[in-house]
This record gives structure tokens, C-alpha cells and sequence, in this order.
């Protein structure tokens, strides 16, 4: 078993992993830039080490500072958490030669599942659908024009590599697709410092479902049911929820399986997020596989009552699955808000600064992860999010009433937030309904805006 880990991120997830090491008997270390000396995460690991100053790219995106304190601290393992180095091929690959556990899949899986291109036709080849699209990497405009025109406008243009959002345009017609294609580009070589382009037909107006995997070394792997992530802004989710209320029992089970063969055929090891769009008349496609534990874990955790981040930990350390797919039973219904440090008034422009005051829900069926305290600092350099607010009810109707009410108490002084307009989200008919896609911030942003007093 795992001795000591080396928690190579902040905020709520660090402070979550250390949790589930504390329970589990296993020592923490914590690693912070100077902007984050304070900060929660390196009050509760047993020990903590500074790794350079605050922009990222000297601190937690540092391989060789996160490994030199890991070697220093003694720690036997890395847990990535979600961003940063947590589906960086190079570290994990660094972990290996270095004979430290990497907490999650091997460098050679996350490289070909993070060039979407590659991950694309592995599904392909084991009949998951994919979206139809193109099957080389695209570094030219004028060869994405090809292209974009044999597959069919709408089209989508991605970056090969990376996520969150980043280096995506889409373009309605041939006129656009210059722009759109360059655009992109640009972002994707300042977001991932790659130019690999790749493209595909536009879905319009699909739910992004996601189901949450589960795999160890010995070829076990089970799904742990799905999520809806349909509420995002910019790609970037806002609310997550499970189940989704647009899976029948017929379709859960398809796509569940489809998830357990993309699994399979990508030699799949520890947690992983296999992510589909699915269309109104029940089809649906593979988008792309997470290679780590996502934001949006803790409504899976709820409605199956598996810990993920333990099992992530069991699995590195060379144990079996401790459940069977039979063993796997969705109860009741869970949700989960992203609590931002921004001004949704002013475009959602970010806001740092103190907490002066905090107050943050509690009760039965009510759970928050964050890593925020009252006269905490809240820094300027990371993403803006600050905490997240998960419910859990016997239905999807009782489970927003529930998520209204907490909604209604969270306090948080001295910085902008998105409650209100997460408060707002939950009123609207249409959520309520069910009735979202993706583009629901898109259709409804200026209503959801204009209400909040």
C-alpha cells in the first residue's frame, strides 16, 4: 500500500485528497507557490513545501520542483488531482522513471487519449460512435477547409491537445471557417504550446453526458453511471447532476456499455471519464476521455456511494477493484454547483480578494468542498472557482428544491460570486423541466442576468 502522497495541486481537491489519505492512514505533503502560503490545503497535509512563486508555470506546473519535493518528502506517490500536470503525458512519464506511483492511468495511455485524434479512432476501431471527423491532424487552413467541407457545416474545430474550453471555435459556413480555424490555433498554441488541430461536424443543441469508469491493473472495469453536464458557459460546466433526467434505463445500459469498451480498448488503469454528446432522438457520440478525477465527482460518489478518490489510491497501489459492475446501484438524485469568484453583472470577470465573512450550508443530503475560509485571500493567479455546493435528495425534484434552499444561505463577503445566478439557474422553467443542452447559458444568459437583484 501506498505510504506518503505528494498531492501535486490547491484548493478544494488538494484539500479533498488529504481527506481521503487521512481515513485511509496514508501521510500528506502539500506543495503551494508563495501566493498560496496561507491556503487551506497546506494547513492540513502533514507536511508542505514551497515550489516556486505564483504564476503557474513556475509553481505547479514546475515537473522538477513537484519531483524534487517529492524525493525530499519521501513520498512514495503523486496524486495529480484535475488540472495542472494531471493529464500531462511528460509527468507521468517523469513519475515512472523516476519510480514514483503516479496516481492515475501510464504516460503512454494518457498520450494517446489526450490527442483527441488518437482518441477518436481507438473508439472508432471499438465501435464506439464518434462524431464524423477528420482522421489526420490539421496544422494548415486550407486543408481544414477541405475537410470542414467533406464532413458538412456546422463544424467544430478543436485543439489536438488539452481541454477546458480552450483553442475551440466553431464555424457555420466556409466564410467563417478561416477565422474560426486561426483563432483557434492561436489559443491552442498559448493554452498547450501545440498547434495540432483536428475537426468535426457540430452537434447542435446535444446534452454532454459523461460516465464515470473505473479500472484496475488486473482488467476489471465498471461504470459508475453517468453524469449530466449540460449547464456550462464557454464549455466550462456549471452544474452537474446525476443521473441525468434524459437517460431512459434502455439507454443508460447502451451507453454505459459503449463507455466500458472505450475503456477496454484504450488499456484503461485507475478513474477516468469517458464523455458523450447525446442527441434528442437518442444517439449519441464520443466527444473525449478525461484521464483523471473530474470537478464534478462527488454527485457519482453520492448516488453510488463509492469513494472515488480511495479507490483511485487502491487501484495505484496495485489492488483490485473493490466492486462489480452488479454491485453498482444509482440511489436518488445529486447535484452540483461551482461556486465562482466572479461577477456574472460584468461578464464573469474574475474577482480576488478577501473573504471578510463566510457562512456556507450544512444539514442532512448537503455537502461543500472548498479550501476557502473567512479572511482567506483569495489570489488572482488560478481559476476562479472557490467552492462547490453538492446535494443529494430521493428525487431529482426534491434534490433542487434542497439545492435552492442551501443556495439561499451561502454568505460570502468581500468578493463577487456566482450564487445568485446559480440561484437563478434553478428557478428557470427550463431547467426545471429538464429541458437543457448545451447551450442553455447561451439561450437564457441575459434573463438569468437580468434577474438577479
Amino acid at each position: 500500500m501506498i505510504k506518503k502522497i505528494l498531492i501535486a495541486n490547491r484548493g478544494e481537491i488538494a484539500v479533498r485528497i488529504i481527506r481521503a489519505c487521512r481515513e485511509m492512514g496514508i501521510a500528506t505533503v502539500a506543495v503551494y507557490s508563495t501566493a498560496d502560503d496561507q491556503a487551506l490545503h497546506t494547513k492540513l497535509a502533514d507536511e508542505a513545501v514551497c515550489i516556486g512563486p505564483a504564476p503557474s508555470q513556475e509553481s505547479y506546473l514546475n515537473m522538477e520542483r513537484i519531483l524534487s519535493a517529492t524525493m525530499i518528502t519521501g513520498a512514495d506517490a503523486i496524486h495529480p488531482g484535475f488540472g495542472f500536470l494531471s493529464e500531462n503525458s511528460k509527468f507521468a512519464e517523469l513519475c515512472e522513471q523516476c519510480g514514483i506511483t503516479f496516481i492515475g492511468p501510464g504516460s503512454k495511455v494518457i498520450a494517446r487519449l489526450g490527442n483527441k485524434q488518437e482518441a477518436r479512432n481507438t473508439m472508432a476501431a471499438a465501435k464506439v460512435p464518434v462524431i464524423p471527423g477528420s482522421k489526420e491532424p490539421i496544422y494548415e487552413v486550407r486543408t481544414g477547409a477541405e475537410i470542414a467541407a467533406s464532413i458538412g457545416y456546422p463544424v467544430i474545430i478543436k485543439a489536438a491537445l488539452g481541454g477546458g474550453g480552450k483553442g475551440m471555435r466553431v464555424a457555420q459556413n466556409e466564410e467563417e471557417f478561416s477565422r474560426s480555424f486561426l483563432t483557434a490555433q492561436k489559443e491552442a498554441q498559448m493554452a498547450f504550446g501545440d498547434q495540432t488541430m483536428y475537426i468535426e461536424h457540430f452537434i447542435q443543441e446535444p446534452r454532454h453526458i459523461e460516465f464515470q469508469i473505473l479500472a484496475d491493473s488486473y482488467g476489471n472495469v465498471i461504470h459508475l453511471g453517468e453524469r449530466d453536464c449540460s449547464v456550462q458557459r464557454n464549455h466550462q460546466k456549471l452544474i452537474e447532476e446525476a443521473p441525468s433526467p434524459a437517460l431512459s434505463e434502455k439507454l443508460r445500459e447502451k451507453m454505459g456499455e459503449a463507455a466500458l469498451r472505450a475503456a477496454k480498448a484504450a488499456h484503461y488503469v485507475n478513474a477516468g471519464t469517458i464523455e458523450f454528446l447525446l442527441e434528442k432522438n437518442g444517439n449519441f457520440y464520443f466527444m473525449e476521455m478525461n484521464t483523471r478525477i473530474q470537478v464534478e465527482h462527488p454527485v457519482t460518489e453520492w448516488v453510488t456511494g463509492i469513494d472515488l478518490v480511495k479507490e483511485q489510491i487502491r487501484i495505484a497501489s496495485g489492488q483490485k477493484l473493490s466492486y462489480r459492475q452488479k454491485d453498482v446501484r444509482l440511489s436518488g438524485h445529486a447535484i452540483e454547483c461551482r461556486i465562482n469568484a466572479e461577477n456574472p453583472q460584468k461578464n464573469f470577470r474574475p474577482s480576488p480578494g478577501i473573504v471578510k465573512d463566510l457562512y456556507l450550508p450544512g444539514g442532512k443530503g448537503i455537502r461543500i468542498d472548498s479550501a476557502i475560509y473567512s479572511g482567506y485571500a483569495i489570489p488572482p493567479y488560478y481559476d476562479s472557482m472557490v467552492a462547490k455546493l453538492i446535494v443529494w435528495a430521493k428525487n431529482r425534484t426534491e434534490a433542487i428544491a434542497k439545492m435552492q434552499s442551501a443556495l439561499g444561505e451561502v454568505i460570502i463577503e468581500g468578493i463577487d460570486t456566482n450564487v445568485d445566478y446559480q440561484y437563478e439557474i434553478f428557478n428557470h422553467p427550463a431547467y426545471l423541466s429538464g429541458e437543457i443542452d448545451i447551450e442553455f447559458i447561451e439561450k437564457f444568459n441575459r434573463e438569468l442576468i437580468g434577474e438577479i437583484v
